[in-house]
């Protein structure tokens, strides 16, 4: 009675302390994807239902994965043998098996909308109109190998049976279980399961579970509204060539919510007293901290089983750099950041304006320097061009020509190393009409001209031409009155040169209708002179 009473202690000491590590939420159970059978010189897995293509993942020793994508109809297998025709190393082995579902056209251009979108709630409608599966298509395992074989998962090893029990004091009164409708207090320790002994040595153990295959089931008997679910703390699997691990099952919904391998690492998971998470250390700086030895990283997988494409992001960082890793798209890095780069180095404020060097930008984009800022593009081996703003002002380089091919100062002047050109193609033009050039002729010899310094130059650097206003008052081109386009002005003085031809073309042949004239008169005259 004695060994009966601690052994209700025993499960209601850990009764106590389990509940409180099993607060996790239910989950709904879910169909096994396929079915794991040693097959020739490795495992295959037969596949339970039909799917667009199925990814395994093996992880194994020495850091092993493997991972693999099997289109539909084709089982997944392992072979016992790498590529290089070595045997896979003996030990134990975990695998994850993802499935992507067939999915309707509809279906994919109403999940890419919504995806686009942002649209959650659109994806929540596929789900419940039964497009989507709800829960993720997924199974996860475990094999062992030993001896370049996999061993066998279809033994269970057997329980022990009960030590003989003494004889009854008279054989009329019959053994039974014991029920104590009372508290029960024991003051020592509790061994259970087949393997305990008489005078069992303790230790500092206050309650042992002893034997082959040890489990603690929290079996709820609850009903109506209030929460039923029922827990289990596992042990080891019970299976040959099954996983050493500890795990916390949701037994309603058919789940392993939680799982730890045997040897994983010392703080391998640490919650400090503040609420701190330390990931492989014991003394977590913040929130979450992950500390190891080389290259700290998180990995967020999008498998397929949602419906949605499979995408892999790598977010990592060393003594190199800081990156954000694109393993799906080859394992590119297309962000980094080096140690030792300045504050605000990129700066994105509340309105969404990005600085570069600044923590308070003032436009979409807000480039500082304190001397000079510099924007470089290149097409690699080939051109090189850069953008530069010092107290030249602002400058259009070629790199490796020696020169600033262009370049615009504070007081708006523009220079250039080469030559303006202009559109002025027919293709480019329309709204044609025809002007008289003696009447432009008779607007630029009324059009006041005089010399003149713009403000920001100073009185040193001259000017001659038109002010703007009195070229758009006799003219009417351009945007405004207050800017003379280039081309406008040496359109005006060629159509002005052509008036002035038309002009010298008229007088011409007034000059020549005159000399015909006069020649005419000297004959007449020499005529006259002839006949006194």
């Amino acid at each position: 009675m004695k060994r009966n009473m601690k052994t209700t202690l025993w499960m209601a000491s850990l009764l106590a302390v389990a509940v409180c590590l099993l607060a996790l939420p239910a989950a709904h159970a879910a169909a096994p994807l396929a079915t794991v059978h040693v097959a020739g010189d490795g495992l295959e897995w037969q596949q339970v239902g039909s799917f667009e293509k199925l990814t395994l993942t093996i992880s194994g020793p020495d850091g092993l994965v493997v991972r693999r994508e099997f289109p539909a109809g084709t089982n997944p297998t392992l072979g016992l043998f790498g590529k290089d025709g070595k045997p896979l190393a003996d030990g134990s082995y975990t695998y994850e098996l993802s499935a992507t579902p067939i999915l309707d056209r509809e279906t994919r251009q109403a999940l890419a909308a919504a995806r686009q979108a942002g649209d959650d709630d659109a994806i929540v409608r596929l789900q419940a109109a039964g497009k989507l599966p709800r829960d993720p298509l997924s199974q996860s395992g475990s094999f062992a190998i030993a001896g370049s074989a996999v061993v066998r998962q279809d033994l269970t090893e057997p329980r022990k049976p009960a030590a003989p029990a003494k004889a009854a004091a008279s054989p009329d009164i019959p053994r039974k279980d014991q029920v104590i409708p009372d508290d029960l207090i024991v003051q020592g320790s509790a061994c259970i399961g087949f393997d305990c002994v008489n005078n069992e040595s303790f230790g500092f153990d206050t309650v042992r579970l002893k034997e082959n295959s040890t489990r603690i089931k929290f079996e709820d008997t609850s009903a109506g509204s209030f929460p039923a679910n029922d827990w289990q703390l596992t042990a080891n699997d019970s299976a040959s060539g099954g996983a050493n691990k500890f795990s916390i099952e949701d037994i309603t919904g058919s789940k392993v919510p939680f799982t730890v391998t045997a040897g994983a690492a010392t703080n391998s998971i640490f919650l400090d007293s503040t609420g701190r998470l330390g990931l492989r250390t014991s003394t977590p700086v913040l929130d979450v901290h992950i500390n190891t030895s080389n290259t700290p990283a998180m990995r967020m997988e999008q498998n397929s089983s949602g419906g949605f494409t499979a995408q892999t992001w790598d977010v990592a960082g060393n003594e190199a750099n800081f990156f954000v890793r694109d393993v799906t798209g080859g394992s590119r890095l297309p962000f980094r950041i080096r140690p030792g780069a300045p504050t605000s180095s990129v700066d994105i404020s509340a309105s969404g304006n990005v600085g570069v060097g600044t923590a308070s930008p003032d436009a979409k984009l807000d480039i500082e320097n304190s001397t000079s800022v510099e924007m470089r593009m290149t097409i690699t081996n080939s051109n090189i061009w850069r953008l530069i703003n010092d107290f030249n002002g602002f400058g259009i380089t070629f790199v490796g020509s020696g020169l600033r091919e262009f370049n615009i100062g504070g007081g708006g002047n523009v220079t250039i190393s080469g030559t303006l050109t202009q559109g002025s193609s027919r293709e480019i033009k329309d709204n044609f009409l025809s002007l008289d050039p003696k009447e432009v002729l008779s607007r630029v010899s009324a059009l006041p001209l005089s010399q003149w310094s713009y403000k920001t130059d100073g009185p040193a650097v001259r000017h001659i031409g038109p002010m703007a206003e009195d070229f758009h008052q006799a003219f009417g081109l351009g945007t405004d009155d207050k800017h003379i386009a280039p081309s406008d002005q040496a359109g005006v003085a060629l159509l002005a040169v052509q008036g002035l031809n038309q002009v010298v073309q008229e007088k011409d042949k007034e000059i020549a209708e005159l000399k015909t004239r006069l020649q005419a008169l000297e004959k007449m005259v020499e005529t006259l002179a002839a006949r006194q």
